[in-house]
């Protein structure tokens, strides 16, 4: 098969390679997929950089976590009617704080536990699918991860962004009031398209309008994008025993906040990391994607063997940049 590896951190052209491998088995418990689509997320590419120290868990790797395709085998232990499925799939390389799997879905099959791949609706495509994995299970446990939202106002930072776009659609299709910053009238368009009020953070002040749309009470909850940037606005915003689940703070990794703007509010924190979700919490997410209709937005694809050119997209987008950037695989067989 063909696969993109690297065997050390850093730039894109430099350390990633397209060779050819051996195709995998499917060992017990696994499935054999044909991979369609490779989804590149921002942790693919910061594994990859080796941001912030992070070291090399194998002494060779094949990118990405998420991806959709066919299963065309089956390991033991695991139902023969699987043949043949398009599925979508999550964690296949691993997460952050452990080594995890040295081969993801940066190549044209992939063997890994069956409950990984996840059927995928015929209402999307496998680009769509390879999209779903870390955004939408991370945005569905920012969301729902402490009970219902119905009735209540939500501030989702960042709700242009990949993880914040599918979390404002949960949000309004839970029946919560959405608040969300964005960056340009664009993105303010399609929030207000689905439903929400856009606050243009580059020409509001962000802490006077979501006070100003909230008659001064604050919200209820807040799905944060980057803590460490707008952990002083959270505080000020955050209602009496609201939550805040954070997935980010990409500004500052150590990130310094006012305790008692917290305390004194009896405000709650959540951290979430889309790779070590609770087995719970991905059962929810995955029966939500199955039961509800999104739009995954897909901002440019690229062939297999410009991965390099895809992680340097992911890595420095451009200003209009609006969606996710996937490799897209041409079947062999």
């Amino acid at each position: 098969m063909r696969a993109i590896t690297y065997d050390r951190t850093g730039p894109a052209a430099e350390v990633l390679s397209l060779r050819d491998l051996p195709d995998p088995a499917p060992g017990p418990g696994e499935v054999l997929v044909r991979v369609h689509a490779s989804g590149i997320n921002p942790a693919d590419v910061k594994r990859r950089a080796g941001w912030g120290g992070l070291a090399m868990g194998h002494p060779l790797v094949i990118p990405h976590t998420d991806g959709a395709g066919v299963i065309k085998a089956v390991g033991d232990g695991v139902d023969a009617r699987r043949i043949g499925q398009r599925v979508w799939m999550w964690n296949a390389q691993g997460g952050y704080g452990e080594a995890g799997r040295a081969f993801g879905t940066a190549a044209e099959l992939i063997a890994l536990p069956a409950a990984q791949a996840v059927p995928l609706p015929d209402r999307l495509s496998f680009a769509e699918g390879a999209c779903i994995g870390v955004p939408a299970m991370t945005a569905h446990r920012c969301v729902m991860s402490d009970g219902p939202v119905t009735g209540l106002t939500l501030l989702i930072q960042g709700g242009a962004g990949a993880v914040g776009y599918l979390a404002c659609q949960i949000a309004i299709k839970e029946g919560a009031r959405l608040l969300s910053t964005v960056s340009g009238p664009e993105n303010a368009t399609r929030i207000e398209a689905l439903g929400g009020l856009a606050i243009d953070r580059r020409r509001e002040d962000v802490a006077s309008r979501v006070l100003e749309l909230t008659g001064g009470i604050g919200v209820d909850r807040i799905i944060e994008v980057d803590f460490a940037a707008n952990c002083r606005t959270d505080a000020q915003l955050i209602k009496r025993n609201g939550m805040i689940a954070s997935y980010s703070s990409s500004s500052d990794a150590k990130p310094v906040l006012d305790y008692y703007a917290y305390a004194s509010k009896g405000a709650n924190m959540r951290f979430i990391q889309g790779f070590s979700l609770p087995k719970d919490a991905l059962r929810k997410a995955q029966m939500w994607i199955a039961q509800n209709h999104i739009h995954i937005p897909r901002h440019a694809t690229f062939p297999l063997e410009d991965c390099a050119k895809a992680h340097e997209m992911v890595e420095t987008p451009r200003p209009d940049a609006f969606g996710q950037v996937v490799l897209e695989l041409t079947p062999s067989d």
